[in-house]
C-alpha cells in the first residue's frame, strides 16, 4: 500500500507530474517511430534485412535499437551515433 500512496503523492506535485508526462510522451513518440518504415524500402528488402540480422553483430545492434534496426525504421540507430561520436572526440582530444 505504501507504493500506491507514493504514486498518488507523485501526481499531486505539479513539477513531477509535468516531468513524468513529458517522459511518457517522449517514450510513446519513440515507440511509434520504431514502427514507421524508412521511405523507399521495399518489404522484400526488410525480410532480407531480418534474415541478415538474425545472428552475430547485427543481432546485437538490433537489440540495442529495441528491434527497430530489423524493421528498418526511422529511429533504428537511436542514440548510438551520438555516443560513438562522443567517444571518438574524447579519444582524439587526448592527442
Amino acid at each position: 500500500m505504501k507504493f500506491i500512496d507514493t504514486v498518488k503523492n507523485i501526481w499531486k506535485i505539479d513539477d513531477l507530474r509535468k516531468r513524468i508526462t513529458i517522459t511518457l510522451l517522449l517514450v510513446l513518440v519513440y515507440r511509434f517511430g520504431c514502427y514507421v518504415v524508412l521511405p523507399g524500402i521495399s518489404p522484400s528488402e526488410i525480410d532480407a534485412l531480418r534474415s541478415f540480422a538474425s545472428g552475430g553483430l547485427m543481432q546485437l545492434l538490433d537489440m540495442f535499437s529495441g528491434g527497430a534496426f530489423s524493421q528498418a525504421s526511422i529511429f533504428a540507430l537511436g542514440i548510438m551515433p551520438y555516443i560513438t561520436a562522443s567517444i571518438i572526440i574524447q579519444l582524439l582530444g587526448m592527442f
